[in-house]
């Protein structure tokens, strides 16, 4: 749906937050005139229109993740509320491979963690894990957890995400951390000491396990996922390049890099950055809406 498909005062709001941050200096400064388009959010006539487009999305997610490396095996899931009962949520079948997964591959997976719509298993550890975030974070709409490589290796070091680069700063004093590693997360309880350790932040360190990012959409959690994980890479080369130097990255003043995370870390700039994404794997891929 495109802007001059919203309501005015919907259209209005949304394009008002990205003009006050383009305002601000944000690298999402737009040029600002008559007529423009703008994507935005979209809006829906019915729950079942809403639910068909965050499959969608969803399925979308998994293409993007299965392009950008961050498929490992069986290990992975992606989430996202069902509109229409949120209690519960979309994920992805257990043992398909993320580029093959489409909408009506989805399965709906109740708070209690049965398959409530849809014939194929769910990973357990994605149960556990995506339950306990969704009913610690009502206002999460979508979580992401994969076994990137970059992820997982800076979960295994003694460090959170630091302000290096400017992407980086999307992170800053946003990332929680889990340290008790106990194998893989298969009981409830487990999941609830990591939904404690998110916290109020959109990502969370799964020490010695991997990273999981959350948003009101999953446009915002599956880029806050691809940005992180890009993010762990450089923040593991800038290390090892120091070193050979014989000295230390240089950090971002704190004051900046907190008003960088106000520019480039907010809600609606992680479902801006998804979009071009989106329209890539929506031509590439128009298989995911079957």
């Amino acid at each position: 749906m495109s802007i001059t498909e919203q309501p005015a005062e919907v259209a209005a709001q949304h394009a008002n937050e990205l003009v006050t941050k383009a305002e601000t200096g944000s690298p999402m400064a737009l040029s600002v005139g008559a007529g423009l388009y703008l994507p935005l959010p979209e809006t829906f006539a019915s729950v079942e229109q809403e639910r068909a487009h965050r499959k969608a999305k969803l399925a979308a997610a998994f293409r993007m993740f299965s392009k950008a490396g961050l498929d490992e095996g069986v290990a992975g899931h992606v989430t996202v509320r069902d509109p229409e009962f949120p209690d519960s949520f979309w994920v992805n079948p257990f043992g398909m491979h993320f580029s093959m997964i489409r909408s009506s591959d989805l399965v709906r997976v109740d708070h209690t963690g049965t398959v409530v719509e849809g014939s194929r298993a769910v990973n357990g550890a994605a149960v556990a894990i995506h339950c306990a975030v969704h009913a610690a974070r009502p206002e999460v709409v979508a979580a992401a957890h994969a076994h990137g490589p970059y992820g997982k290796t800076l979960s295994s070091l003694d460090m959170t995400i630091e302000p290096l680069t400017q992407d980086s700063c999307a992170f800053y004093d946003d990332v929680g951390v889990y340290a008790d590693y106990r194998g893989v997360v298969l009981d409830s309880e487990e999941g609830a000491r990591i939904g404690r350790a998110l916290g109020p932040h959109k990502a969370v360190i799964l020490r010695n396990h991997g990273m999981l990012t959350v948003g009101e959409s999953v446009d915002s959690a599956a880029w806050w996922f691809l940005t992180l994980e890009r993010t762990c890479q450089s923040q593991l080369m800038a290390y090892s390049a120091a070193a050979g130097l014989g000295s230390a990255p240089i950090r971002i003043d704190p004051i900046e890099a907190e008003a960088t995370r106000g520019q480039v870390g907010f809600e609606l700039a992680g479902w801006f950055q998804f979009q071009p994404i989106w329209e890539r794997i929506r031509r590439d891929n128009p298989d995911i809406l079957d």
